[in-house]
């Protein structure tokens, strides 16, 4: 730890306040106590100097000077004034060495001034006499008034104030050790004890076994540990799934590789057929070098994407419904079939996107959407309709399905979650709507229930300029 390391740290921080608030503390119990000492001292005196005083005046006020001086020096004062029954009587006294500097009522004395006085009497050394005026105790006067010197009243305050310190230091900083313990105990190890979980989670995220296991007491930290569990494992599940994602990447790469030289070849035969007399081969020529085309392009596509490397759409203006046409006529799909197909779009629609990629989108939800049917065992319909508004093309994809299982509509665009058929993987919403985001666009589930699914897709007009 480098040099003042530890006042950063959360227990270093702690000790800071903790010994900030034990010295205030320290003021909070002095002040009131030094001044309540300073109080009951000068009540002492008056209460010695009234009981002086009791015992001249039972004496018919005839003392000798010695017993007088006695009984003054006893009492800690130079003279005894009493008011009694209206009047003013000098009771004792004594030569005054000095004249007297201040007076202190202490009939009026509130919590404030007693304090205030008592520092003052504190803060000077000088010795000075003072006048004192209280109330006599047992109703003996209506006033008793003496003077005194401040010496001795300051040096008791002194001795007084030490031992108050000495006490309330030791209490507050056997109390300081107690907090501080019970911080670290409590707050501040539950705390290192989530750092080296984090720590050691980062070092190898992939574990499963470094998940933090909640065990703290305290409730909040309890809710942080369950919250760092959750999400610990949800980037584990992501990490083992991107790790699967590049496998396959890798796989398919090297299969579409492959295959993309096959279906080269079988491009060029396609071509040669092309100029067959046959109506019906010419008639089917073209269809079959158009897939054929596709499919290579497909291949191409697909190892780009295994090197994560989508390439940005093409823009191009074309007429959206013969892509409808050819995506329906490619899955076998039919206005009068068992599973039939419905379209709904104007011959003059012309939609601005990546031909290509546009039809690999469509072509992904015709054929979810007739598997879907199939799986119920049910004839059923699939309806396409496009159009477009002053911000946007869109484009619907809907059937009369069984519509989405819970799970598939929780997780549909996440890569082995979103599968909603067995033996699916999931990927073909992933990369559509990943083909979809490419042209600024969304592919959105609108509906999906008892009566059928239907995916929006919106294409803007105007690209986004970035700024």
């Amino acid at each position: 730890m480098t040099r003042g390391g530890f006042l950063n740290t959360l227990s270093g921080r702690f000790l800071l306040l903790t010994v900030a608030f034990v010295m205030l503390a320290e003021v909070l119990i002095f002040l009131p106590s030094i001044a309540r000492f300073r109080a009951d001292y000068l009540m002492q005196r008056l209460e010695k100097a009234q009981i002086a005083s009791l015992a001249l005046l039972a004496t018919d006020q005839s003392i000798a000077p010695d017993l007088e001086a006695e009984l003054l020096d006893n009492a800690g004062v130079f003279n005894v004034v009493l008011r009694r029954d209206e009047v003013r009587q000098l009771v004792l006294s004594s030569p005054i060495p000095s004249e007297i500097t201040e007076t202190f009522d202490l009939r009026l004395s509130g919590p404030w001034e007693l304090i205030r006085d008592a520092l003052l009497v504190m803060g000077e050394p000088a010795n000075h006499v003072i006048r004192v005026i209280g109330n006599p105790v047992q109703q003996a006067g209506s006033l008793i008034e003496v003077t005194m010197e401040t010496g001795p009243l300051r040096q008791a305050m002194l001795d007084y104030g030490i031992r108050i310190l000495v006490l309330s230091a030791l209490i507050s900083a056997v109390t300081a050790v107690l907090l501080f313990i019970s911080v670290q105990t409590m707050i501040v190890g539950p705390i290192r004890r989530v750092v080296r979980h984090m720590q050691a989670y980062a070092a190898a995220p992939e574990d499963a076994r470094r998940v933090i296991v909640p065990s703290a007491g305290v409730t909040e930290l309890r809710v942080a540990e369950e919250t760092l569990q959750s999400l610990q494992r949800q980037l584990t599940g992501a990490l083992k799934q991107k790790e699967r994602l590049a496998q396959l990447g890798g796989a398919v790469a090297k299969i579409s590789h492959d295959l993309r030289n096959i279906l080269t070849t079988a491009q060029l035969f396609a071509d040669r057929i092309e100029g067959s007399a046959d109506p019906a081969v010419a008639r089917a020529a073209p269809k079959l070098v158009g897939s054929i085309t596709r499919a290579v392009n497909l291949c191409e596509s697909t190892l780009a994407f295994g090197k994560a490397e989508e390439p940005p759409p093409r823009l191009d203006r074309f007429a959206i419904r013969p892509l409808l046409e050819d995506v329906a006529e490619g899955e076998g799909l039919s206005a009068e079939g068992e599973i039939s197909c419905l379209i709904d779009a104007s011959p003059g629609l012309i939609f601005r996107a990546d031909p290509e990629q546009l039809i690999r989108v469509v072509d992904n939800l015709v054929r979810n959407a007739r598997q879907a049917i199939e799986v119920s065992g049910k004839g059923g319909t699939i309806e396409l309709s496009a159009g477009e508004d002053e911000i946007a093309w869109w484009l619907r994809v809907g059937d009369t399905g069984p519509g989405l299982p819970t799970k598939a509509r929780e997780h549909l665009f996440e890569a082995f979650q979103g599968n909603a058929r067995k033996g699916g993987t999931g990927l073909g919403l992933v990369i559509a709507a990943e083909l979809v985001r490419g042209h600024g666009g969304s592919l959105e589930l609108t509906r999906s229930d008892e009566e059928g699914t239907e995916f929006l897709i919106r294409l803007p007009k105007q690209l986004q300029e970035i700024s």
